[in-house]
């Protein structure tokens, strides 16, 4: 996949007794708007084996259940090495350019008890307190930006706002020096531009911000601060500490997840909004009034309707196992929807409905399990600011573009847009 333009399905939807040829995959179409064929799926073939764009045969677990099943099922790896076919997807982490053993051991791809010992070691650095004393930087940031564009009356959301927001705030939490961040704004948008082809170019950033993230862990070591990096250096836990690799490859999947997963809510949140004005009112009316409830709820199920990760990064079966009545053999490898489990009407009342106000949006958005995202609560703080302040700033936004001419970038794991292009009254 590439580029995808936007174009709402005017597909009937399937019978229950005549359910029709299966629907293509991973075309354009597809991409513009999965969710209904990711519904014909949980109501034909809820767990589906198909082959990729790379050619990889999995198998996509599209219900709720199972979907919550496989993602705790600990017969299920996340180490690449358990895959059957390793010259095809090992490596394949969902991260651009990530193929060197160096960078592999992060959280996403080990299983306990190395899993567990990095885990608590980077939760020790990683806590409540740091994120919840980052929220006045959060929304410097956020004012920031929009100075710079809202008194033009026109904006691209994505480039002007979405992807320098947490690009810039996770690069102040983890301790890069102000004067490095915009190389670090130009690696990551090589990343997000060209997701996880076969790019020199992304190859090239990968390996700079890798080769960068080594060098500052060396330095803060003898020289640490009131910083992540800082933290995660410290973090200690009967006498273990992550080692400079471990510590190095932490840093760079904490930047990478948390800077692209929250472009893409932050993008496909503002989107919604802009093309659901009866939700967007109820908010900006709420926000107004100084009330954070319908904040709050309505960021979880933005997360729930369209949210920025599709599907769950790559698992393997380590034994034979049963999910939705298929059999999965050894080798194989199982990639969890996202997008089709949190619509799944077994679970969620009106599910193709957004409503701001659902109290029962207990999303897959950020995982299940041991694996659950440990960015999460920093990945809601952004998504809250980003939101409020626009709607607060601009509360005349609106969409300057069809719908149908919106792009979407490629890839398997992510979804989101490549632009947003906005207008509103111009603010002095």
């Amino acid at each position: 996949m590439t580029e995808h333009a936007h174009t709402p399905s005017t597909a009937p939807a399937a019978s229950a007794t005549t359910p029709g040829p299966a629907p293509e995959l991973f075309t354009w179409e597809f991409a513009s708007d999965p969710y209904p064929a990711y519904a014909w799926l949980r109501e034909h073939a809820p767990v589906h084996r198909t082959r990729l764009p790379s050619g990889v045969e999995a198998w996509l677990v599209t219900r709720y259940a199972d979907a919550r099943q496989a993602l705790a099922d600990p017969r299920l790896s996340k180490n690449p090495a358990h895959h059957a076919e390793p010259a095809h997807a090992k490596g394949k982490t969902g991260i651009p350019g990530e193929r060197k053993a160096e960078l592999m051991t992060h959280l996403l791809n080990i299983d306990p008890p190395d899993h567990t010992r990095l885990r608590r070691l980077v939760s020790k650095a990683f806590t409540p307190r740091r994120v919840a004393e980052f929220a006045p930087r959060v929304q410097e940031l956020a004012d920031g930006l929009i100075d710079g564009f809202a008194g033009t009356g026109s904006a691209d959301l994505i480039h002007e706002f979405a992807f320098p927001l947490p690009i810039y705030a996770i690069c102040d939490l983890l301790g890069v020096p102000r004067e490095d961040q915009d190389d670090f704004r130009d690696w990551a948008g090589m990343m997000i531009r060209h997701g996880g082809g076969p790019r020199g170019g992304v190859a090239r950033s990968v390996k700079k911000m890798r080769g960068y993230l080594a060098d500052l862990i060396h330095r803060k070591r003898a020289d640490p601060g009131d910083d992540l990096i800082s933290g995660l250096i410290r973090a200690s836990d009967h006498g273990e500490h992550l080692t400079e690799n471990e510590a190095a490859a932490m840093a760079f999947i904490l930047l990478f997840a948390g800077f692209e997963t929250t472009v893409n809510l932050i993008g496909n949140g503002t989107y919604a909004l802009l093309t659901h004005p009866g939700q967007r009112t109820r908010l900006q009316d709420s926000l107004a009034a100084g009330e954070t409830g319908l904040l709050e709820t309505g960021v979880e199920e933005l997360l729930r309707y369209d949210g920025p990760v599709e599907l769950a990064t790559w698992r393997y079966a380590t034994r034979p196992l049963t999910l939705g009545k298929q059999d999965i053999a050894p080798g194989e490898p199982v990639l969890v929807v996202l997008a089709a489990a949190d619509r799944d009407p077994a679970r969620f009342t009106d599910p193709d409905t957004l409503d701001l106000s659902r109290r029962d949006s207990q999303h897959l958005g950020y995982g299940h399990g041991i694996h659950y995202c440990l960015g999460a609560p920093l990945a809601r703080l952004e998504g809250q600011t980003a939101l409020a302040t626009l709607l607060t700033r601009l509360p005349d936004l609106s969409l300057a573009a069809d719908p149908a001419e919106l792009r979407w970038r490629g890839g398997l794991i992510m979804r989101g847009l490549r632009t947003l292009p906005v207008s509103f009254t111009p603010v002095p």
